[in-house]
C-alpha cells in the first residue's frame, strides 16, 4: 500500500468536511435552499478577504478573475503597469495586452521582489497609467512583493491596484480595505482547501467606480451583473453547486481557526520549510521576500529536479511542484498552504531528504527535519 500526500502549490489537499458537503445529493441552484448557502457562504468569504466589499464568486480557474479584473474596469489603449516576476506576472500582462491596453513592463528577476520606486516612477512620469497588476505571492518562484508600500503609491491616484491574491488570501495578512488594495482576486483551489473550479473578486468603491467608464467587452464575466445577482443571493449563470457547498464547510474551518491564527500557521509552516533547506546547505530561490504558500529550493549541482519531482511523486506517494520555464529541472517547490499542517510538512521534508540521497547527493538524513522541528514546536505548549 502506498499512501499518497499532496504538497503541491495547488490543487491542495481538500479537508474531510468539505468532502462530504460536496457529495451531497444535488439540488437546484434557484431555490431557496441553495440561496441559503450561497448567501452564508459569500458572507464568510469576506472573513477570510479581510473586507466588507461584496466577494463575488465566479465558476471558473483563478485566471478567470484576473480577465475580469481587466474587461471590466479598462477601455481599450488604457495604460496599466505590470509587474512580471514570474509566469503569473507574465499572465497579467498577456490579458491585458489581448484586450487592447498599453502595457508597461516591469520586469522582476525570478525569486526577487519587485522595487516600489520603480513603479512610482513610471506613474509619475505616466501620469495616464490607470492601473498597477501585480501578484501578492507570485506561485513559480515563491517570492512575494510588496502590496502595502505599492498600495501606498496608488491609494491617492487616479489609479488601481489589482492584485493576484491567488496563493495569497487566507496565507499572509492581506487586509483589502485597510491596505488600500481596489481589486483581490483568489480561487478555490489554494488556501481554500477545494478542487479547481470556482475564482473569487472582491472590488473597492473606486475600482467600482471605474466600471462605470470600462467599454471592454464582457459577457459571461459580467461583474455588474453579478453583484446585482449576489444582492439576491444567488448567481448570474449556473453556479457550481457542489463546490460551493464545499467552501462554506472550508471557510468555516478558516473562522473557527481565526485568520490570525490561519496566518501564523502558514508563516510557522513556511518558516520551517526554509530552515530545513538551509540546514541541508541548500539554496532557496527567494530568501529575502519568501512567500508563506511555497518555498523554492535549488536543488544540488548535478541532481535533476525533475527527476527528484517525479520519484517522490511516482515512487514514494509524495507530491510536490517543480520549476517552469528556465528553472525547470534546477528548483524543486514544497508547498505548505490550505489543508496542511505541522506533519505534513514534516513528511515533505523527510521525502526530499530521501529522494536527495537516491539521486546520489551526500545529505545526512534527519538534518533538514530536525531543523525543521525546532521551529514546528511553537506550535505546542
Amino acid at each position: 500500500m502506498k499512501k499518497t500526500y499532496l504538497l503541491a502549490p495547488g490543487p491542495t489537499p481538500v479537508p474531510d468536511a468539505s468532502l462530504l458537503a460536496m457529495a451531497r445529493p444535488m439540488i437546484h441552484h434557484r431555490t431557496p435552499q441553495f440561496s441559503k448557502t450561497f448567501a452564508e457562504t459569500a458572507e464568510l468569504l469576506k472573513y477570510a478577504f479581510q473586507t466588507e466589499n461584496d466577494v463575488l464568486i465566479l465558476a471558473s480557474s483563478g485566471t478567470g478573475a484576473m480577465e475580469s479584473s481587466i474587461t471590466n474596469l479598462f477601455s481599450p489603449g488604457d495604460e496599466v503597469i505590470v509587474v512580471n516576476g514570474g509566469k503569473f506576472g507574465e499572465r497579467w500582462g498577456q490579458i491585458s495586452e489581448t484586450y487592447g491596453l498599453k502595457v508597461h513592463w516591469i520586469k522582476v528577476e525570478w525569486g526577487q521582489a519587485v522595487d516600489p520606486a520603480v513603479i512610482e516612477g513610471l506613474l509619475n512620469d505616466n501620469p495616464s497609467i490607470k492601473g498597477v497588476l501585480t501578484q501578492a505571492s507570485e506561485t513559480s518562484t515563491t517570492a512575494s512583493h510588496p502590496i502595502r508600500e505599492i498600495a501606498a503609491l496608488t491609494k491617492d491616484r487616479d489609479c488601481l491596484l489589482i492584485v493576484d491574491g491567488i496563493t495569497a488570501v487566507g496565507v499572509v495578512d492581506l487586509p483589502m480595505d485597510e491596505i488600500g488594495i481596489d481589486v483581490l482576486v483568489s480561487g478555490s483551489q489554494k488556501a481554500f482547501m477545494l478542487p479547481p473550479g470556482l475564482a473569487f473578486i472582491a472590488l473597492s468603491a473606486k475600482a467600482w467606480g471605474f466600471s462605470e467608464y470600462a467599454t471592454l467587452p464582457n459577457y459571461y464575466f459580467n461583474l455588474a451583473k453579478e453583484r446585482k445577482n449576489l444582492k439576491k443571493d444567488t448567481t448570474a449563470y449556473t453556479p457550481a453547486v457542489s463546490l460551493i457547498n464545499g467552501l462554506k464547510e472550508a471557510l468555516l474551518l478558516i473562522k473557527e481557526e481565526g485568520i490570525e491564527n490561519t496566518h501564523a500557521r502558514h508563516d510557522r509552516l513556511a518558516r520551517a520549510t526554509r530552515a530545513a533547506a538551509t540546514a541541508l546547505g541548500l539554496k532557496l530561490l527567494a530568501p529575502d521576500n519568501p512567500s508563506s504558500a511555497a518555498t523554492g529550493i535549488f536543488v544540488p549541482e548535478g541532481v535533476d529536479g525533475a527527476g527528484i519531482v517525479k520519484y517522490l511523486r511516482d515512487e514514494m506517494g509524495v507530491t510536490i511542484a517543480g520549476g517552469q520555464d528556465h528553472l525547470k529541472g534546477k528548483i524543486v517547490r514544497l508547498a505548505h498552504l490550505g489543508y496542511v499542517g505541522t506533519f505534513d510538512v514534516i513528511i515533505a521534508i523527510s521525502a526530499f531528504e530521501m529522494a536527495l540521497k537516491k539521486f546520489g547527493h551526500d545529505v545526512e538524513l534527519g538534518k533538514g527535519v530536525a531543523a525543521a522541528q525546532e521551529v514546528l514546536l511553537e506550535a505546542y505548549k
